[in-house]
């Protein structure tokens, strides 16, 4: 029996390694056991989508901390996206979110875009079944009084706006920060010979993969409560160059669909690399299937496809960020970056039952107080 009484308490305990500081909360959606709770209920719920089909969970499943496994991801009606759903691990520390919009700063204004985007569809929530889509929430006995325990000072605390602050703060516990890697870090485990020799690579000056992906949490874009100047960095690596202009791909132009300004195209923002052994596919569209292929195009500076509807050398796109160039990785040198990136891999994450599925075990079952 799911029971209230066990979400006691306001202050939530982030539980984080003395190199992580505490992530950036916004002012108006306070922690709380409840309130993640609530989020995680809501998170595997295929009722919240339109048509009852698909979930938050559909795209980011546990198991591959919590990106899809497909390249583009199957919204409620059939409607593909147009980039690849990333991992959500530790995203309370994200600056931006998406793959390209520094407009989407928060949680909170990204969960609009799946619940509300038309292009595409993917929850397809709208003004005409929005009333309905409560409705259903509001007849399940487990939601209305844990809305009311995560939001006891509204006076309606199931509400779509309440739908959007219990996900983000679901969300926000995501954190990944036990991965053999971690445990390096705080002298509790060993990394072999393979592993160190990638690690050098990592952040040494010749792979310079620490330019992009150097932060505790592996990426560039990194917000934090101590935050005073948060940088928003936008990287064209080379994957494309259609007409040797540099063009990339329509709709999948990065910062470019939003400015329109040439030195825009093929912008997009570096994803963090933790857990990203379970994450494939890779880039923006998941047009690489193995981080060996990922490897290979940084070694060469770019990707040069000589076929097909995208041919052209991004190697040569004019746009492309000056930190991506040649540099000739050998097959042990890309062994060894597959050994350090594996240390990523959290393996309590995935498997934490804080994080999963709660239907599996109780969907129906009576609410103790």
């Amino acid at each position: 029996m799911f029971s209230l009484s066990a979400l006691a308490g306001d202050e939530w305990d982030w539980k984080l390694p003395g190199y992580v500081p505490a992530p950036q909360i916004p002012p108006d959606n306070a922690m709380s056991a409840a309130k993640v709770e609530l989020g995680r209920r809501l998170f595997y719920d295929t009722r919240l989508s339109a048509n009852g089909t698909v979930a938050c969970s559909s795209c980011h499943q546990q198991a591959r901390a919590f990106a899809d496994a497909a390249a583009l991801s199957v919204g409620s009606t059939g409607e593909r996206t147009y980039r690849n759903a990333p991992g959500l691990a530790n995203s309370a520390w994200h600056a931006t979110y998406n793959w390209a919009n520094p407009s989407i700063v928060s949680l909170e204004r990204q969960m609009e875009v799946p619940l509300f985007g038309d292009d595409p569809v993917e929850m397809g929530i709208n003004d005409r079944n929005r009333d309905g889509i409560l409705q259903r929430l509001e007849s399940e006995p487990i939601y209305l009084p844990l809305f009311a325990k995560a939001f006891p000072d509204q006076e309606k605390p199931l509400s779509m706006a309440s739908v959007i602050k219990a996900i983000s703060a679901f969300e926000r516990s995501l954190v990944s920060a036990n991965s053999p890697y971690d445990q390096y870090l705080q002298g509790q485990h060993r990394l072999n010979e393979a592993q160190r020799r990638g690690m050098d690579l990592f952040f040494g000056e010749r792979a310079e993969c620490h330019h992009c992906h150097g932060s505790f949490n592996f990426n560039d874009q990194v917000v934090h409560a101590r935050s005073r100047i948060v940088d928003m960095q936008f990287h064209n690596t080379g994957l494309y160059d259609l007409d040797g202009h540099g063009t990339y791909p329509y709709p999948n132009r990065g910062l470019y669909e939003l400015t329109g300004m040439a030195k825009d195209m093929g912008a997009f923002r570096a994803p963090g690399l933790r857990n990203v052994a379970l994450t494939a596919p890779y880039f923006h569209d998941g047009s690489a299937a193995t981080l060996r292929e990922v490897l290979q195009f940084y070694s060469q500076g770019g990707r040069n496809l000589d076929s097909g509807p995208h041919k052209g050398d991004g190697r040569l796109n004019p746009y492309k960020s000056g930190l991506i160039a040649r540099i000739d990785l050998s097959e042990q040198d890309i062994d060894d970056l597959i050994e350090f990136l594996e240390t990523l891999t959290d393996e309590s994450f995935v498997r934490d039952p804080r994080h999963a599925d709660p239907w599996k075990k109780d969907l129906g079952m009576k609410v103790a107080p």
